[in-house]
């Protein structure tokens, strides 16, 4: 797909996170693939396509699907466009009470003791929040989020600004069952290179499913000791 992208300036329709984005990837799986010698042709031949598009900009793939996302053609935004995002949920049963488990989450600056993905998060006027997070390859991407609807001892809803690195909403639920509660995490978020983006996420470990269900895991294991 990537050979029939176009070099034109003028059809750019690739957004520069993204083009930064591909060219980290692409350099890492470049490098992966020479160190694998012969057996490494795959994913050096995937990291020239993904160098390629952060030099050029420009995808027909994009073309063909109405896609845009060059900082010069889009629209200030936040959250997730429709039909853009990937989404993601899951689950864990925790022997402490939903309050309680609302009272740890709702505390921000707590989230990178359980998740791993966090470097931090440091709370700012209002109910604003700056994030750091380890990205693909060793990059670190960042955000502002929101959050925009909340109800204690039962949810916590949040978005991103405008400018994250990532653009993603979520929620968080806390749903009292016999013995503790259910904790459900929904996350939706548009990757730098969207779906591609996701696929690049994964070959160095950080497919976001995974991880979430990870960090509940560790959520669980804090909150039960804790107790």
């Amino acid at each position: 797909m990537e050979k029939t992208c176009s070099t034109s300036a003028d059809n750019r329709n690739v957004g520069d996170t993204e083009r930064i984005a591909s060219g980290i990837a692409g350099a890492a799986l470049i490098a992966a693939g020479i160190a694998r010698g012969r057996k490494g042709w795959l994913p050096a031949l995937l990291g020239g396509a993904f160098l390629y598009r952060a030099i050029s900009g420009n995808c027909k793939g994009y073309e063909i699907l109405g896609v845009n996302t060059a900082a010069t053609a889009r629209k200030a935004r936040i959250s997730v466009p429709g039909n853009r995002g990937i989404k993601v949920e899951k689950s864990v049963f925790v022997r402490r009470s939903p309050g309680d488990l609302f009272q740890a989450w709702r505390n921000f600056e707590n989230l990178p003791h359980f998740m791993s993905h966090l470097e931090s998060v440091r709370l700012l006027e209002g109910k604003r929040s700056h994030w750091i997070a380890k990205g693909p390859a060793g990059h670190v991407v960042q955000w502002d989020a929101e959050i925009i609807n909340e109800h204690p001892g039962e949810m916590i809803a949040w978005r991103s600004l405008e400018g994250a690195d990532v653009d993603h909403a979520g929620t968080v639920r806390f749903r009292p069952v016999e013995g503790g509660a259910e904790v459900r995490v929904s996350l939706e978020y548009d990757p730098p290179g969207g779906a591609l983006g996701a696929g690049v996420a994964r070959l160095f470990g950080g497919e976001p499913s995974r991880q979430i269900e990870e960090d509940l895991r560790r959520f669980k294991h804090l909150m039960e000791v804790a107790g």
